[in-house]
Order: structure tokens, then sequence, then C-alpha cells
């Protein structure tokens, strides 16, 4: 993958731009590959240069990419001005639920229908997805629709009110977890030890709720890339995001080691390999 400039506006002209009309709402999907289909979906404050690098990643591994545009400018390096903003407009939209006892994200229904339309596109035994920051409990929300097979959440976020919450309600964690244990399926999710947004009691109620299906894997904040983008260095003053700015990517660094976890399992549960 030729290298970009993560310090400038990515054009995502690599990317395959389309207006997808689902469940009575149309959103952009930027897509990209060939093979099984993954759903990257972006952390906050939308799908920046770092999100994109990590989604080709992913595609040139051999998946074809749905990335969704559900907030932000795409392709945006935001300013701490712009990326406020994007964050002010996402806690007050209808589609999202940021706090405690609010239930799952409306979001997520139509996200559940994307999976199903990109599993209906590329084929294959079932579809991946993750979810980020803001987004990261999609991904663990959309094992509601039967293609997805293969959920990864990195630094889940929501609820914003409670560290030891979780978004999804009780009814659907139970639906998640039988889902779970009949299709011999596991949610793989990544944090850091000190991150403040997505906290140790977060990965202790995913496993409280998912038992063992639930593999958490906590990073050292020594492992975070020190040199991030305008928005985080105002606003997300700890190790937070795994995969997008804070991974270094040089051979030994976790980070990329995590990167590369997360590739190989979407590999085993999307093409058999490994397993």
């Amino acid at each position: 993958m030729p290298n970009r400039d993560l310090d400038a506006d990515d054009p995502l002209d690599d990317f395959t731009r389309r207006s997808v009309a689902l469940e009575g709402a149309t959103k952009a999907v930027h897509i990209a590959g060939a093979g099984p289909a993954v759903i990257v979906m972006a952390e906050m404050p939308g799908i920046s240069p770092h999100v994109a690098r990590f989604a080709r990643w992913v595609r040139d591994a051999g998946f074809t990419i749905y990335m969704p545009s559900l907030f932000g400018r795409d392709g945006a390096v935001a300013t701490e001005k712009e990326g406020a903003e994007v964050f002010r407009r996402a806690c007050v939209s209808a589609e999202f639920r940021t706090l405690a006892g609010k239930g799952a994200s409306p979001v997520t229904g139509w996200l559940r229908a994307l999976a199903r339309l990109a599993h209906g596109e590329c084929g294959g035994p079932g579809v991946g997805a993750i979810g980020m920051c803001f987004t990261g409990n999609f991904a663990l929300s959309m094992l509601l629709e039967p293609a997805m097979l293969a959920p990864v959440l990195a630094q889940p976020s929501l609820p914003l009110d409670n560290p030891a919450a979780v978004e999804s309600p009780p009814e659907e964690l139970a639906a998640i977890r039988a889902r779970l244990e009949q299709g011999d399926l596991t949610v793989l999710a990544y944090r850091f030890a000190g991150d403040r947004f997505c906290r140790a009691a977060r990965f202790a109620a995913y496993a409280e709720a998912l038992g063992p299906r639930f593999d958490g894997r906590v990073l050292p904040d020594s492992a975070a890339n020190p040199d991030v983008p305008p928005f985080f260095r105002q606003f997300v003053t700890t190790p937070h995001s795994v995969v997008t700015v804070h991974l270094i990517d040089e051979a030994g660094q976790p980070t990329r080691a995590a990167r590369d976890e997360i590739l190989a399992f979407f590999a085993s549960r999307l093409r058999n390999e490994g397993r």
C-alpha cells in the first residue's frame, strides 16, 4: 500500500463512493477491494486519513471494505473546532444514544441492513465489522444480523456518562450472547490500559454480559503513538485509538501486532484460515 500523508486530507480516491438507501435512510458508503465484506466504522470525528489507512490494510488483506459515512467530513484532518462541532452534533442526533439507559443507537438497524447487503454482494460465509470509539459497540449490536460473524470493538466509548456500562440494553445483550454461543463466535475487543474513555470497568461489564465469548485485550499506555492530529491533542489526552492515530506502524510494536491480530481474526471467521 503506497504511503499517504496522514497530516493532509485524504481524497479517498481509491474507494468508490455509493449512496446506499436502507431502512428509510440514505448514507454515503466508501467501498473498495474484493473478497468477503468487512464494515469499517470510523471513530470521532469521522473518516480521517488514519481510519482510511486502517481500511486499506483490511482491503489489502483480501476483503471488500464498506466504510459508511456516519458523521464528519469524509477524509478530513479535522481541526479542534471542526471536530468538536462534529461531536456536538452527533451527541444530539436521533441516530445515536450517548448516555446510559438510553438503549442501543438507532443507527445500528441501518448498519445491520448494510451488513446484509454487503454479504449479498460479496458472498462468503458472512461479514466482519469493526467499530471504533463512538461506534465501538455498534459492531456488537450488528450481531443481531445473522450475516455478522466477526465483530471487533476498538475502545468502545458509549455510554459517555457511565464507564462501567455498555450501550446495549440487557435484552439485546442476552440475544447476542445466545447468538455467540450457538454460532461458536467471539467478540474481539481492544483498549489501552489508561484510556479514560474506555476504562477497565467497561471491559469487565462486557465480560460479565458475554462470558468467555468476549476476548478483551489491553495494551500498555507506553505502546501509544504520541504524535497525534489536532483534535486528539486537544480532546483525547490519553492513549485511546488502538488501530488509528495511536498505532505505531513499526515491527515489534504492540499496536501493529493488534492490527495483525484483527486481520487474522477476519481471515479466520470469513475465510476459514487458521482454524
